[in-house]
């Protein structure tokens, strides 16, 4: 009977403290254009009496096959793909540099990504955390570099994961352009033609590794522009 009455105890204060905790105001929908990135607080306050460990699941999300999102937590970061995280929150504490990081990506349309939250072993009291991103075309593209002979807008989107594109118009047609992807230390990847015929360069980076690259464009076989690309799996 006592141990009836000690188990029973234990429960009822773990439900009271799962009750314990709330989801502060959040923004519950987001407005981005196409290819840039979104930067989703999770704000969790624990107004128990006691410390308590969260999980914060990503549940659900109707996102393009080629976007994963990640947890940061202020500077750190977790690997794309993993869908969990736990945090301890001190009694009376909010944390308020927890961040979901997610790519917005190539298509329109409106998405929506869910989070379920709730205390460590007691799934049951879990709350749930809906964000709907509606991802709009860009009315413009930033103009990186024009001349006489071409104009040339930025990669989109970036960070990429396999594939990105680049808008240019190549005014002079006896103008020799070319792009040219090199690594961190200027070692040479892959070069890519931007022919007068054409307004768009895909460029394909299913073979790259993860990490932080360059493109340089090259007017006839002179550097005039040198960008960041960063590559994400």
């Amino acid at each position: 009977m006592r141990l009836l009455v000690a188990f029973l105890m234990v429960l009822i204060g773990q439900q009271a403290l799962a009750r314990q905790f709330e989801l502060p105001e959040h923004q519950e929908s987001y407005q981005v254009p196409v290819g840039e990135t979104i930067r989703i607080p999770i704000k969790i306050t624990n107004q128990s009496d006691k410390p308590q460990f969260y999980i914060i699941r990503k549940a659900h999300a109707e996102l393009g096959s080629s976007q994963k999102g990640y947890f940061c937590l202020d500077k750190n970061c977790l690997e794309a793909g993993i869908s969990e995280f736990s945090k301890r929150v001190e009694p009376g504490e909010t944390i308020t540099q927890l961040v979901f990081v997610l790519e917005s990506g190539l298509v329109p349309g409106v998405q929506t990504v869910k989070f379920n939250i709730y205390p460590k072993g007691l799934p049951a009291e879990s709350k749930e955390l809906a964000i709907a991103i509606n991802v709009h075309e860009r009315t413009e593209k930033p103009v990186l570099f024009q001349s006489k002979d071409i104009t040339i807008q930025d990669v989109y989107p970036n960070p990429v994961q396999d594939h990105a594109y680049i808008d240019y118009r190549i005014h002079n047609e006896h103008v020799k352009a070319r792009l040219t992807i090199h690594n961190i230390l200027g070692k040479p990847m892959q070069d890519f033609d931007l022919p007068a015929a054409e307004n768009r360069l895909k460029l394909q980076t299913e073979d790259y590794t993860s990490g932080i690259y360059f493109y340089t464009l090259y007017v006839d076989n002179t550097g005039v522009l040198t960008r960041k690309l960063i590559i994400r799996k």
